[in-house]
């Protein structure tokens, strides 16, 4: 029983505490028992606290003994990537160089996450300053992706200790970040769900940035249920932070509430010649079959060519955050001395060639890409893709001057939109496979509608890896 509670969806817990069935202790120890038994494989966590999880966990049990429960987050546990601040508690943002940097703030989204009840267990290993899709971290370690005890295969980033957390029932969900897809690329390798959402509906203020126009917080969770549970906690105006103000607000709540119906609900499909040759057939053939399962669901399903290029917002997409990322770390970057992952350093240095003139350019190009989508997007719920082209490849085998990961998921950083990433099968050798829904602006809780309604029908995002041979 215990070792199967950190399995349990968000949703799931919140009825056992509220049903008496396990205490917020009880579930708080059940993730330090295996982070202590796994994380030595795993590699998912860079702090533990484990002390102050459990003395808050018999907080949350006295308090919802006394009536005083503070909504559905009450006493659950949460990992945080290591690029949101916690006040007392050291920052790495993956990076060697920042060892022992104590944080002098907390996170606006890490203060409404605790204002909800929700118990920090620690922070989660990253790529060195969120800057990389593979999720390796040369100086710090690379966490295992769980679904293969027997090679080391990249785990996706930059959350990749976030994902592994989550995917190796270390803790029920995690918080990462989204500039060009590390939430969506771990949760499609680590068979997660995975959020990204509309750009500005989460306060930044207190987090690490790589790029001030693309980075998202967002929830890397079992379901799309529990992916709106943390949206609702940590969405919202913050007078700190200029992106969250004159925000539409999105309802999830609504979206959470909602039947799984999709009748009168329209999906573009990016066509099969838009996809790349290279792309997996199990890939291929797992969207066909994600397809089917949303008409079954009652939505229409139509290939639609979008008025972009995928491949072109990847690169243009790339551009602004290595002009961005050294505009915040050109300080540091060219101390030789400084034990920074290598292609990190390459990636930081690669904007110092981009002019004032170019970077005004394509803030310009993305203004406009960005307003050609959402008026292509009027009348569409969302648009279709694979979230990844292949699956997870073993860690010796990567290459690191390859985007490969990125091929599907910048656009939605670039185009200010949202975008769901969801678990859709498996490859032929057992590896994780995800779809992507990209959704117009603030599209957000039709992205939760349509990806619950798919997790009503399959079992997918039910699906543990075997841990066994680390037990």
């Amino acid at each position: 029983m215990q070792d199967a509670l950190p399995f349990q969806s968000l949703q799931a817990l919140s009825g056992m505490l509220a049903r008496s069935e396990c205490s917020s202790r009880e579930l708080v120890a059940a993730c330090l028992d295996r982070i202590r038994r796994l994380d030595g494989h795993l590699h998912a966590f860079v702090d533990v606290y484990a002390e102050e999880a459990l003395a808050c966990a018999e907080a949350a049990d006295l308090e919802r003994r006394a009536g005083m429960t503070r909504g559905p987050l009450h006493g659950l546990p949460i990992a945080l990537k290591d690029l949101m601040h916690l006040a007392g508690r050291v920052t790495t943002a993956g990076s060697r160089t920042w060892e022992g940097r104590m944080a002098g703030e907390t996170a606006v989204a890490v203060r409404r996450l605790l204002a909800a009840g929700m118990i920090v267990l620690g922070k989660t290993h990253m790529v060195e300053f969120a800057f990389g899709g593979w999720g390796r971290n040369a100086p710090m370690g690379t966490p295992w992706n769980p679904w293969d005890t027997g090679v080391h295969r990249v785990p996706g980033g930059s959350s990749s200790g976030s994902a592994v957390a989550v995917a190796a029932g270390l803790a029920p969900a995690a918080i990462g970040s989204d500039t060009g897809g590390s939430i969506r690329i771990p949760a499609a390798l680590t068979n997660l769900t995975g959020l990204k959402p509309t750009y500005g509906i989460i306060s930044l203020a207190g987090v690490v940035p790589l790029s001030r126009t693309l980075d998202s917080l967002g929830p890397l969770t079992r379901t799309v249920d529990d992916a709106a549970l943390l949206m609702m906690a940590m969405m919202g105006h913050d007078a700190d932070d200029a992106r969250t103000w004159h925000r539409p607000e999105v309802d999830f709540a609504g979206a959470n509430a909602a039947g799984v119906d999709l009748r009168g609900c329209r999906i573009a499909a990016l066509p099969v010649d838009q996809i790349p040759a290279w792309t997996l057939p199990d890939v291929l053939r797992i969207r066909n079959e994600t397809i089917a399962v949303l008409r079954d669901c009652g939505a229409t399903v139509e290939e639609a060519e979008p008025p972009v290029d995928f491949e072109e917002l990847m690169l243009r997409n790339g551009r602004l955050i290595a002009a961005e990322a050294y505009a915040f770390h050109r300080g540091k970057i060219e101390d030789e001395a400084l034990p920074l992952d290598p292609w990190v350093r390459q990636r930081l240095l690669s904007g110092q060639a981009i002019s004032a003139a170019d970077y005004i350019d394509e803030l310009d190009t993305k203004a406009r890409t960005a307003d050609a989508f959402a008026r292509w997007m009027r009348g569409r719920d969302a648009l279709l893709t694979p979230t990844l082209p292949i699956t997870a490849t073993p860690v010796v085998d990567v290459d690191e001057t390859s985007t490969a990961l990125a091929t599907f998921t910048r656009a939605a950083n670039y185009l200010g939109a949202c975008a769901l990433s969801f678990p859709a099968g498996f490859s032929g050798d057992g590896l994780p496979i995800g779809m992507q829904i990209i959704g117009g602006p603030f599209a957000d809780a039709s992205l939760v509608r349509i990806g619950r309604a798919f997790q009503a029908v399959t079992s997918w995002h039910e699906q543990h890896p075997d841990l066994s041979a680390w037990e």
